[in-house]
């Protein structure tokens, strides 16, 4: 397996072009994409948040496991995201969802339902090299109380351990999707904007920490409490906590931060 840590930031579809050069972001996710493509994978599993989009407040799981042949979006209206339809490996997520349970993971099933932006931005910068079944597992990052970050990196390791016991041959990435600190809408949104990143410090704490590999420091400093005062949407931290546990954690290949953006892109190339 290998490991994908990027970011889904909405704004990015409408204001950066795929593949220009001159744009620190489109540069950021084209070297990701490189390395996903030269990785030959089979099944992208990705961890994500939904954004009220797909679930709503009258039945939101705190974690689910994406099971259909199929899945569409954005269902979401993000501008600059053309609808798209992407096939699920709907046998290996079926499998990931029994395992995580017999794991001890009280963890929802939904069979029917489409995708937002946080999982499609960083699909439209891969372009081809993302070209492959999906499994979505659906982590709750907004909406308190958030998982504990020694929870979602349990679920990431029962992830792993599930796509290891798969009994046919299968090249897997894992995704993990979101920022370190972000406010949308929120008390920290900057004058005149409709978010901002009201945490740079932390974001620039977690990335020091990811390249070091240290998790265990990581893990303990990742409360809920840090999280929230890195904006609303900081417990994304969660999905690349799941991501680099269900790979079996170590140090990325690349790691590029973007501070001004509160988040970072990495690559763990791993056997």
């Amino acid at each position: 397996m290998a490991g994908i840590g990027v970011p889904h930031t909405p704004a990015f579809a409408s204001n950066v072009r795929v593949g220009d050069e001159s744009d620190e972001t489109a540069r950021c996710y084209r070297g990701i994409a490189d390395q996903l493509s030269a990785a030959h994978a089979d099944v992208l599993v990705m961890f994500s948040t939904d954004h009220l989009n797909t679930f709503f407040f009258d039945n939101f799981p705190t974690l689910s496991v994406g099971v259909a042949p199929s899945t569409s979006g954005p269902n979401d209206g993000t501008p600059g995201l053309k609808h798209v339809d992407l096939a699920v490996h709907e046998a290996l997520a079926e499998h990931i969802r029994v395992s995580s349970i017999l794991a001890g993971f009280d963890i929802s099933l939904t069979q029917e339902f489409t995708l937002d932006h946080s999982w499609l931005v960083p699909l439209q910068f891969f372009g081809p090299a993302a070209d492959m079944p999906i499994v979505p597992v659906f982590v709750n990052g907004h909406i308190p109380p958030l998982p504990s970050a020694r929870r979602a990196w349990a679920l990431g390791e029962a992830v792993g351990a599930a796509i290891r016991r798969w009994p046919e041959d299968l090249r897997v990435v894992v995704l993990g999707s979101g920022s370190f600190s972000l406010d949308v809408g929120g008390h920290f949104i900057e004058p005149k904007k409709i978010f901002g990143v009201p945490d740079p410090a932390w974001a620039e704490q977690v990335h020091l920490l990811l390249a070091a590999g240290d998790h265990e420091r990581l893990l303990s400093v990742a409360t809920r409490a840090r999280m929230a005062a890195a904006g609303n949407v900081g417990g994304e931290l969660l999905n690349w906590l799941a991501m680099i546990a269900a790979i079996g954690g170590g140090t990325p290949t690349t790691l590029d931060m973007q501070p001004q953006f509160g988040h970072g892109y990495g690559f763990w190339s791993l056997a």
